[in-house]
């Protein structure tokens, strides 16, 4: 569905660790592209319902974090994670998690997940609007695999996660290496 289609061309608000600004919050907003993302590079992306939810926090991003070994032995240079979350959410959450490997994308007002086809509406959670949970391996900017998520829809009852897991990109990457 999604293989050979470049990703949306976005510009993305961060927050970035600024020491020279002092004090008990050393952050300044840096715009980020997706060209500064995606371009020139070999990249797993994986996108989730939101950061601190149970499935993404216990087992989703821990196994892309725990594997970026494997993953650049198999080629890969970068491992994101995305959410429709603004950058103070996913910047606390990559703390809490205490992050190494995995970089945190914060797609706040979802425009990257509306144009790759992705946004559905939670409120049945009160979550509003939010990714449904999907990967990509993502080279120069073009999708070179997908793993979405069975029943995308808006409201849906269940979380499904299996087929965007770790070890699903893991296999599809040794067999296509």
């Amino acid at each position: 569905m999604h293989v050979g289609v470049k990703v949306p061309s976005i510009t993305f608000h961060t927050r970035v660790r600024d020491e020279s600004i002092g004090g008990d919050n050393p952050f300044r907003w840096q715009d980020m592209t997706s060209d500064d993302y995606f371009k020139g590079k070999r990249v797993v992306l994986f996108s989730l319902p939101g950061a601190f939810t149970p499935t993404c926090s216990t087992f989703q991003l821990p196994g892309y974090e725990n594997n970026a070994g494997k993953f650049s032995d198999l080629g890969v240079d970068e491992i994101y994670c995305m959410a429709v979350n603004d950058s103070f959410v996913m910047n606390a959450w990559a703390r809490g998690q205490k992050l190494e490997n995995v970089k945190v994308i914060p797609d706040g007002a979802g425009e990257f997940t509306r144009q790759i086809g992705m946004l559905v509406d939670k409120s049945n959670i009160g979550f509003g609007a939010r990714s449904w949970r999907y990967a990509a391996v993502v080279n120069d900017g073009v999708i070179e695999a997908w793993f979405e998520e069975p029943g995308r829809e808006d409201n849906h009852g269940e979380d499904p996660y299996g087929v965007s897991s770790p070890e699903t990109v893991l296999e599809w990457l040794e067999a296509n290496a």
